[in-house]
């Protein structure tokens, strides 16, 4: 029979079977570790559940995350909350401001530009590798890919061009055949996706994509590596021009205030006040917050 029913079975299921066949205590416990996954912490939970949320949009950079409302919300104490919320920070998906509170992670502009240069190398040199490396199944999908960017954008579809943009950009990073670099290139998209990007949404914005996506797949097709490389550079939202629609499609409470020369506070993208104390506007709500909780907890 072997060991693999066990894994579509509850232990009190397998404890049943074993006495109802008679297997010998010592072989139990070794088909337990096998079967049997363990139960996945409460913190964990709590972390995916948010985190899905941060991705999906629902909680938009800059929030507020509440230790007690989450608490309530999950039916738990605090210390797994506190928990998931630190496993998120490591992650930098939010931010921990002590005795303010937990935000949902913003970039400031200077730091949103130095990670789509990043990005934009990274993604060049992937399409290099791709003009070298790519098998014959890879280029055919390539040229699908292409076409499906076209048909899109024919029938006037942002989202659909999204998604097959998205396609198109994946079947480049995983035809470098360099797994470690595609997982750098994804770590870094993921943390783009954070932000509504609405790159593809007008005719003109996708007319340039499939210029860029047109250069890029003849490339890489022909086996040119410096055009390829040249190729993904260029469409990379890097450039003066591209960082700046790319700004534009963001609303500027996303963004993280920057704090100039000589000590100045300065709005990075709008004409908003900073609060008091160099924090973001929800920290600067936070803050009378807290420091009221502290005179209640002191009076007492």
């Amino acid at each position: 029979m072997g060991i693999w029913p066990f894994e579509r079975m509850s232990r009190a299921e397998c404890v049943a079977w074993f006495v109802q066949y008679e297997i010998p205590c010592s072989l139990r416990l070794p088909i337990f570790p096998m079967t049997l996954q363990p139960k996945q912490s409460m913190a964990a939970e709590i972390k995916a559940a948010i985190e899905a949320e941060i991705e999906s949009g629902k909680l938009p950079p800059g929030t507020l995350l509440d230790e007690r409302t989450l608490a309530e919300r999950f039916g738990v104490s605090r210390t797994p909350v506190r928990e998931a919320l630190q496993q998120l920070a490591v992650q930098n998906l939010v931010r921990i401001a002590p005795r303010v509170g937990v935000f949902v992670s913003r970039l400031s502009v200077t730091q949103l530009r130095e990670t789509l240069e990043l990005l934009g190398e990274l993604e060049a040199v992937a399409a290099k590798l791709a003009a070298r490396r790519m098998d014959d199944e890879q280029r055919l999908l390539l040229e699908a890919s292409m076409a499906q960017c076209v048909e899109a954008s024919n029938d006037n579809n942002g989202k659909r061009f999204a998604e097959a943009n998205a396609a198109f950009h994946d079947l480049i990073y995983s035809g470098s055949h360099n797994e470690y670099l595609a997982q750098q290139i994804h770590g870094i998209r993921r943390q783009e996706n954070l932000w509504p990007i609405a790159l593809h949404q007008t005719p003109a914005q996708r007319q340039k994509a499939l210029q860029d996506h047109q250069k890029l797949a003849d490339a890489i097709l022909h086996g040119d590596e410096i055009a390829a490389h040249d190729a993904m550079l260029q469409h990379a939202p890097v450039g003066t021009t591209g960082f700046s629609e790319f700004l534009s499609t963001l609303p500027a409470s996303y963004l993280e205030n920057e704090v100039g020369q000589g000590g100045s506070p300065s709005a990075a993208t709008s004409g908003t006040k900073r609060p008091r104390g160099g924090g973001t506007s929800e920290e600067g709500d936070a803050k009378p917050r807290a420091r009221r909780g502290l005179s209640r907890a002191t009076a007492s």
